[in-house]
């Protein structure tokens, strides 16, 4: 557990995870202590096959200790760096998990990759909730914007909650740049108009990112302004056109390793958190597809996922 934003309407509390450079958050309505969770981690061992919930414990931890009622459990996007732990906080705490709708592109195109079983319908029925792009919500007396910003993945999702916006992978920290485009669906031209989108909102607007990959030079940090972003990031300040990005972005996507968990973490995370429905003997299996997907210019470099 890392710092808290504490502004008049609501308090932003980030939760690290070393392990897969996510940062989750929890966002809460100061006048009624409505909450929502952003982008949860399910711990898991890819040697062991084990899942474990130590990163979810903590956001656990903290709902219980401030006394917070979940009313939603957001996700950016279908991550293909871990494995959600929406499911696992739901259980326990309530709150209905939400996604963007074109989460169904996403489900069909992995479905084919998978082959999964004919019950799993690509229809986001897995979701409690399938945001459009433009819809508002509440967290408690607090309202909320979901922001369709496609091009990591179709759909990829942000949340506008006050002065603080929630930008999933389309955006790291200034420093590091802006996500790949080359996963299914995803394209740079598209990437560049989601993040100019991003980079209209008021330059104050606080910018919270779901990964940071740091250099040497500095620990984790995860929260920034569009400010910031415009005027610095390495990838996409004020003045860096269109054209420009979509051949960085591309060439630097062609060095790029397969991330580690993308089999695993993929294949629960279109379901929700969920788990595959168990074989006849009681335990559940995640498929890899054998020689199926890309394995990237970088595979097993070391390379950033960025």
């Amino acid at each position: 557990m890392t710092e808290r934003a504490v502004t008049e309407r609501i308090t932003t509390q980030a939760f690290f995870d070393p392990a897969t450079w996510t940062v989750s958050y929890v966002v809460s309505d100061n006048a009624t202590m409505a909450a929502a969770v952003i982008d949860p981690v399910l711990d898991y061992d890819f040697k062991s096959g084990h899942t474990g919930t130590k990163a979810a414990d903590q956001v656990l931890g903290y709902l219980k200790d401030k006394g917070l009622q979940v009313q939603w459990i957001l996700e950016t996007h279908a991550h293909a760096d871990h494995l959600s732990g929406a499911r696992y906080l739901q259980q326990r705490v309530g709150g209905r998990i939400a996604i963007g709708e074109n989460i169904r592109e996403v489900q069909a195109t992995f479905k084919k990759l998978y082959n999964l079983e004919r019950d799993f319908l690509p229809d986001g029925s897995q979701f409690d909730h399938l945001f459009k792009d433009g819809e508002t919500f509440r967290i408690g007396e607090v309202e909320a914007k979901a922001m369709l910003v496609p091009g990591h993945t179709p759909a990829d999702m942000a949340y506008l909650i006050e002065d603080s916006v929630f930008v999933g992978d389309t955006l790291f920290m200034p420093d590091v740049g802006t996500a790949r485009a080359d996963f299914p669906g995803g394209d740079a031209a598209t990437l560049y108009r989601s993040i100019r989108r991003l980079l209209e909102l008021p330059p104050q607007t606080r910018m919270y990112v779901c990964h940071d990959y740091p250099p040497k030079t500095r620990d984790a940090q995860w929260e920034t302004t569009v400010a910031e972003q415009r005027a610095k990031n390495i990838h996409v300040h004020d003045g860096t056109t269109q054209e420009g990005f979509v051949a960085m972005r591309n060439a630097r996507d062609a060095t790029l390793e397969v991330p580690t968990l993308i089999l695993p973490s993929i294949q629960v995370n279109v379901r929700a958190g969920h788990m595959p429905p168990a074989d006849d003997n009681g335990v559940a299996y995640l498929r890899i597809p054998i020689n199926a997907l890309p394995k990237g210019a970088a595979a097993q470099t070391g390379v950033k996922p960025s």
